[in-house]
Parts: structure tokens; sequence; C-alpha cells
């Protein structure tokens, strides 16, 4: 058999989609297919039509007719059955059998012809193996590519940290040129002692319950970190010179389409208030602050288990006063944060039981007819009280908003993304487990992964705790707190 040419045609005569499999002119295969519509006779149950150079194998679907074009010489026999099988598949590719649903499915119906037929002869394969050869999934590259992208974000981050520092440093610089206590800067040291600190326990490494640290700074050359840049001083223009910035009514008009489309517009707030509240919400009350924080960087797999699981902790200082700088700290940890380095305090841990990660994902998508259903449930551990919980979903490009049948929690739907965020305020003893189901047009289950995930505790997997300050130099010891924190880096279902 030789297939000259696969087509889909309205029943009026009009090409929607052609594949040649043999070289032909332009000309020739127009010609061929605005001359099967005369062909085709009214009444008649044969499903083929010859000419003196062609045959015609045709199947109708609804509205359409699916077409063969063959030479007279091609079995009529293995015709029919390639016909068969690409009548199973064009449902499979197009949404809706009309005009509409062929040209907007047209590459993939083809690339599906591809597939069945090759230089004019029938490849022997079946629907599902096809699907399978187009899709062409590689869960390799999927776990190669989240790899790549984790090592940018970590370079990211490390970016923006040099910046800061070097930020801090020039403000440091800046203030050491204009006189003050500051001014003994550049040759003021700074004194780590951690001859009092031990760190064991049971296993051999650790923390030890009790261990204390001591802390030995100049308080010439110790100061709390600036929040900001101090605004410099400077004559006020006289009124009517400068720009105006604001809002006109065209960008009215387009932020309000943003909110009608679903669209989440934050306004800008007048900058001396947002500048002030900032500050006082930054702005340590104590002598002496203690900001324990542990970020979170979790990869589980789709179909169950751990693929990474690294948590990354860190203890930091700030003093406000510096008669304060001379003080020793102890603190003591309940859990076991593995390999800890010191800085001021550094530690990571890294495991592979899953029993470790405080919030689990499950997302079970089924095709049934014209529709997606999407269940997605998660089951929290008992370690956390997790807070402020965001679990995003990528969904393939929808013309209107997914149908959300049940859910704990509340919705969103961010339509330029095409992402489903389910929020919960609060998940602790009450509400351990909870659901979301809804439905999509039909979709590839790949397309709802990989589904990311943020929250916040107030408790750390290390369980540090300061018990108490002692000023080095005598006195009563200066009033403390402590801030406790774990967040979320990079947490994913892949």
């Amino acid at each position: 058999m030789v297939v000259l040419a696969a087509s889909i045609m309205s029943k009026n005569g009009k090409v929607l989609v052609s594949r040649q499999f043999v070289d032909m002119s332009r000309i020739r295969i127009e010609g061929l297919l605005a001359a099967f519509p005369k062909l085709i006779g009214i009444g008649k149950q044969h499903t083929y039509v010859e000419t003196e150079n062609v045959r015609y194998v045709y199947q109708p679907i609804e509205a359409l007719y699916l077409l063969l074009v063959t030479n007279k010489q091609s079995n009529i026999l293995d015709d029919l059955e390639t016909l068969r099988l690409l009548s199973k598949l064009v449902p499979e590719y197009s949404m809706s059998l009309d005009e509409e649903g062929i040209c907007q499915t047209a590459f993939e119906l083809i690339f599906a012809f591809d597939e069945v037929i090759s230089l004019g002869h029938k490849e022997n394969v079946t629907v599902a193996q096809v699907k399978q050869y187009c899709e062409m999934e590689s869960h390799e590259e999927k776990l190669h590519k989240l790899l790549l992208q984790n090592k940018i974000d970590e370079t990211k981050r490390r970016m923006k940290e040099e910046a800061s520092k070097i930020d801090q440093m020039k403000i440091e610089k800046n203030r050491g040129n204009k006189g003050g206590f500051m001014s003994s800067m550049g040759s003021g040291r700074i004194e780590s002692s951690f001859s009092d600190m031990s760190i064991s326990s049971g296993g051999g490494g650790g923390f030890g319950s009790g261990s204390g640290f001591g802390l030995t700074t100049d308080i010439d050359s110790f100061a709390s970190k600036p929040k900001g840049r101090q605004p410099s001083s400077a004559t006020a223009p006289p009124k009517g010179l400068g720009m105006k910035l604001g809002k006109n009514q065209r960008a009215n008009q387009f932020l309000e389409s943003l909110k009608a489309e679903g669209e989440m517009i934050v306004e800008d707030a007048q900058p001396s208030k947002l500048s002030s509240h900032i500050a006082t919400a930054h702005q340590p009350t104590d002598p002496v602050t203690l900001t324990a924080e542990e970020k979170l960087n979790v990869t589980l797999k789709r179909d169950g288990g751990l693929s990474n699981f690294d948590v990354q902790g860190q203890l930091s200082l700030q003093i406000l006063n510096p008669e304060d700088g001379l003080i020793q700290v102890q603190i003591e940890t309940g859990g076991n944060p593995g390999d800890a380095g010191v800085g001021l305090l550094k530690w990571r841990m890294q495991s592979a039981d899953e029993s470790m990660v405080p919030l689990t994902i499950n997302c079970w998508p089924s095709v049934s007819g014209n529709e997606t259903f999407v269940s997605i449930e998660y089951e929290a551990s008992s370690l956390f009280d997790l807070r402020n919980v965001m679990i995003s979903v990528p969904l393939p490009a929808l013309r209107e908003p997914p149908s959300v049948r049940q859910i704990d929690g509340e919705w969103r739907y961010d339509s330029r993304n095409s992402i489903l965020e389910w929020s919960i305020l609060l998940i602790d003893n009450s509400n351990r487990s909870g659901a979301m189901e809804f439905v999509v047009p039909p979709a590839d289950s790949s397309s709802f992964f990989p589904i990311s995930v943020r929250f916040s505790a107030t408790s750390t997997y290390s369980e540090l705790k300061v018990v108490n300050i002692l000023p080095l130099k005598g006195g009563a010891p200066p009033k403390f707190s402590q801030r406790t924190q774990l967040i979320t880096e990079n947490y994913q279902v892949v």
C-alpha cells in the first residue's frame, strides 16, 4: 500500500488538515482534494471512490470527512485498517470534532499521522503507542531541570547576600567618615571566643543540652545593623518644578480591567507611612535580640517518596546598646540539627526519613469524558503548627477559572500564570489533613506538576533555645528576646 496523503475535510469541501507522505506538488494535492466532494455519491454505502489514477478511502466523523488518498495498486483492506486507526486518534487529540477543534490541534494531529504512516506505508502501532511516542516525557529530564533550577536559585540567593554585605560595608564606611563612636570602626576589631562552647550529644554530633559559648566584641566596633540608608538632607525644590508622579485615568482603567480578570492589585501606599510602618515592625525593642531561623528545602515525588530533604539553620545576634557588647550566651537544644558548623552559629540537616517532612501533598488527576477531575490532599505531621500555608498548583491554559467542587480553606485562580492557589491560614491539631477537588477540561496529568508549597512555623527542628545571657564585665544581665521561625525556601512535589 502507498498512502499519498491523509486529510480531514468538512463536508462542504474545506480542507482543515492535510499531510502528504510522498513527494508531490501543492497544485496536484489541492486538485485531488478539491475533486473529492464532487465524486461522493448520495445515499451510497461505499467508503471509497476510485478515479483513473487514485483511490479515495474515507470515513464520516460527525460533520467532517477523514480521507486517505492512495494509488490504485494499494491494498484496500490495509487502507481501511489505517483509516480505522486514524479515526481513533482524531478524538484523542481534538477536544471537539468540528472545524474550530481540528484547527486548534492541527499540529498534534499531523504528528500523530506521522507516527502511523511512514513514507506512505502503515506502521505497526497502537493508539497508546502513538500517544506515548508523541508525548515523550522523561522523568530524568524533569529531575535534571529541577536540580538545575535549584542551583540557579541558590546562586541568586548568594548573590543577594553578597550584595547586601557590600551595601552594609558602604553604609558603615560612610558612618565612620562622619565621626562619632563608630569612628574607630577602621581600627576596631571583633573578637569571638568560643572556648567555653561545648557541642556534644549521645550520638557524637549535634548540639548538647545546656551548652554555652562566649561572644566578646569591642563596644566601639559593635553596633546594631541599620535597617536602611539614612536620608540625606537636601533643600526642597520650589513648587512647580520637577515631575509629578501619579495614576492617570487610562492607568486606572487598566487596573480595573485586571481586577475584573481576577488579578490581585496592590495599591501604592504612602511612602512616609509605609517606611515608618516597616521601621516599627523590624526595629528591636530589647537590648539583645537573638533570631534562630531554619530554611527548608524539600522535593517530594508525585508517586510517593522523598527525593530531597535539607534544612539550613542560623542563629544571629543583634545588640542595641554598645555597653552590652561583652556577653556570654548559653543555649540548649532538644533536637539534633546534624553536622553543626559554628559561625555565630550555623547548622545543617539532611535526611531520607519521610517522617521528618512537615507537610505531604498527594495529587490524583483523572480524565472522564470531556472533564479532568483533580483531587489534592495534604497531610501535616504533628511536629509543627504551620501558618500561612500556600499550595500552588499549575494548570493548563484555561478560558475560564476551574470549577472548585470542595475545599478545606480558600482558593484563588491566577489567570495570567494559570495557577490555582490553595491557602490555609493555620494547620494545627484540628486540621492535620484536608482536601480540595476541582474540575478542568481534559488535560494531561503532568500539566498539574510541579506543585509548590510555602508556609512558616514558630518552632524549628533543632529546638534551639537561649537559656541565659551573662555579661562578662559583671553587673546585671541585659534583657534579651528570642525569635524562632521555620520557613520554606524551595518546597515542591515533582
